[in-house]
């Protein structure tokens, strides 16, 4: 009997351990249960979200495959605009149509010579497509402003003097010319030798008037197909217009503007045919207007006297080699941001390279900072100067003669 007590309370003591090992099974249980119920929530929303996202991609995809389903539309050309709102177009297959043109597309985008997509049945304008360009000209070198001052030119003063007057003032103080009842010189050709400072002078024109600089090389207007080359002429001062103000400046022309022969081969007549594209834009250009032509050579002499002749390139302007004041302002220009290693004697240096161009002083600059380099110095020497003019100079017989011994 105490024995059966004995048990009662035992089993009595053990029934509160018992139920806390239960209840804290349930809990960590429970606690389980619920993350997993929240990991299963967290895929439900990633499926859904996912969902949503394959949804677009196919709706995507739909409409891109409707669209290459779609029928090939015709490019053509808007040739004239009827009163009535009809549109009179050529196609690319070569006949003139008739065709009326959505009534979404506004009548202001539509205009003679405009490019087009027809539709491949009715050939009605569809839409207005944007024009073409060249490579050739799309890649001209355009900078919208030139970082090259009037300050980087050493001499030229006079020649300064007059771009700003053909070229500065129709653009900056078109009222003057208006009062004075003048119109500014339509185009302005620069004359000198290689290296004297023609392209600097426009860089530097256009970059104070703020104007886009466009520079193109003559050759490169010389085409193999017949109307390639007046094609790109065309679409080049376009982009001038486009870009205005501007400043096309077409160098080495005499690869385009020589003398006609009487005698030439089909190449030299399509030569021929670009230069007569050239000479109507420069006829139909407004001399105070915001596009500025400056062409560059240095064989003046062969060029065409139709290209020369008053009302297209009305200046010439001769860019000398530089004088001994002119190279010793350059050699100043040039060693400005150099780390020179005492004085230099620039008018030294002016004296030993007479007959020299801008160029060329700048091509000794640099051999004097490649021999400084090349000693592992920091700055640049005077004997460096004289060891870059020895070596610009050795093979002009004609400029050691005058500069006489380079060395002591």
């Amino acid at each position: 009997m105490v024995d059966t007590e004995i048990e009662s309370e035992t089993v009595e003591e053990a029934i509160p351990s018992i139920v806390a090992d239960r209840i804290q099974t349930l809990e960590a249980r429970n606690a389980q249960l619920l993350e997993e119920l929240r990991r299963a929530e967290s895929e439900r929303r990633f499926v859904e979200s996912e969902l949503i996202r394959l949804q677009k991609e196919i709706k995507r995809l739909r409409v891109e495959l409707d669209r290459l389903k779609t029928p090939p539309l015709i490019v053509g050309s808007v040739k004239d605009l009827l009163d009535d709102g009809r549109v009179v177009v050529r196609s690319t297959t070569g006949p003139d149509f008739i065709v009326f043109a959505a009534d979404f597309i506004e009548k202001k985008e539509l205009k003679v010579g405009s490019r087009v997509a027809l539709n491949k049945q009715s050939l009605s304008v569809i839409s207005v497509l944007p024009g073409t360009k060249d490579t050739l000209v799309a890649n001209a070198e355009v900078m919208e402003r030139p970082d090259v001052t009037y300050a980087d030119i050493g001499g030229l003063q006079d020649q300064i003097l007059e771009l700003k007057e053909t070229v500065e003032y129709p653009l900056t103080k078109p009222e003057y010319f208006k009062a004075v009842g003048i119109d500014p010189p339509r185009g302005i050709m620069l004359i000198g030798p290689p290296g004297t400072g023609k392209t600097l002078l426009a860089k530097a024109v256009a970059e104070s008037t703020h104007a886009t600089f466009i520079h193109i090389v003559g050759s490169e207007l010389v085409q193999k197909y017949i109307g390639e080359g007046s094609r790109i002429v065309r679409e080049l001062f376009d982009m001038a217009r486009e870009k205005s103000p501007s400043i096309v400046f077409i160098d080495e022309i005499d690869a385009i503007g020589a003398k006609r022969l009487e005698i030439a081969t089909s190449g030299d007549r399509e030569v021929q045919r670009t230069l007569m594209q050239l000479l109507a834009e420069l006829d139909g250009f407004d001399p105070i207007g915001d596009v500025k032509i400056i062409a560059a050579t240095n064989r003046v002499d062969i060029l065409d006297d139709a290209l020369l002749r008053p009302g297209r390139f009305d200046r010439i302007i001769e860019i000398p080699i530089p004088t001994a004041e002119a190279r010793l302002k350059i050699f100043q220009i040039h060693t400005r941001r150099m780390n020179l290693d005492g004085t230099i004697d620039f008018e030294n240096l002016a004296d030993r390279t007479v007959d020299t161009t801008g160029a060329d002083i700048k091509a000794i600059c640099m051999e004097a900072g490649m021999f400084a380099i090349r000693d592992e110095r920091m700055s640049v020497k005077p004997e460096d100067f004289e060891k870059a003019i020895y070596k610009i100079l050795i093979e002009d017989h004609s400029a050691l003669e005058a500069t006489g011994p380079m060395f002591a």
